[in-house]
């Protein structure tokens, strides 16, 4: 059954080789296997596909995240790597420093260089 199965994330990429500098320079990936004109990164135990398509970055919904034991350690380190941190007004939410807090998490989000969304979250 699919409960049993590893679950594999894609990201979306209309130029792969700008996102691949993105991720591999500036969020640190390394590439674990190169597959049909992608890349496919592992993270935490868990495969991200980062595929060729020209519908890159039209989500308005995040495509992934990571959970981290220390969301607050984990954005100062992106953003001194250049990464620019997203603010959004949700009812019930607080946001400080790039950093919503609410829901029993706190949760930072970013776009990668193709305007996909992305977060990081730490459990509360």
């Amino acid at each position: 059954m699919l409960s049993d199965a590893t679950i594999c994330a894609y990201l979306p990429a209309s130029d792969v080789s700008r996102a691949r500098k993105f991720y591999e320079e500036i969020v640190g990936l390394k590439p674990k296997v190169e597959f049909s004109g992608g890349v496919i990164y592992e993270c935490g135990g868990a495969d991200v596909f980062l595929y060729p398509t020209p519908n890159a970055g039209t989500s308005k919904a995040s495509q992934a995240f990571w959970q981290v034991k220390n969301v607050e350690a984990e954005v100062k380190e992106l953003k001194s790597r250049g990464v620019k941190f997203e603010e959004y007004e949700m009812p019930g939410i607080s946001m400080q420093n790039s950093i919503a807090t609410g829901g029993g998490a706190k949760t930072a989000w970013f776009k990668d260089s193709e305007g996909n969304i992305l977060a990081i979250s730490q459990l509360l």
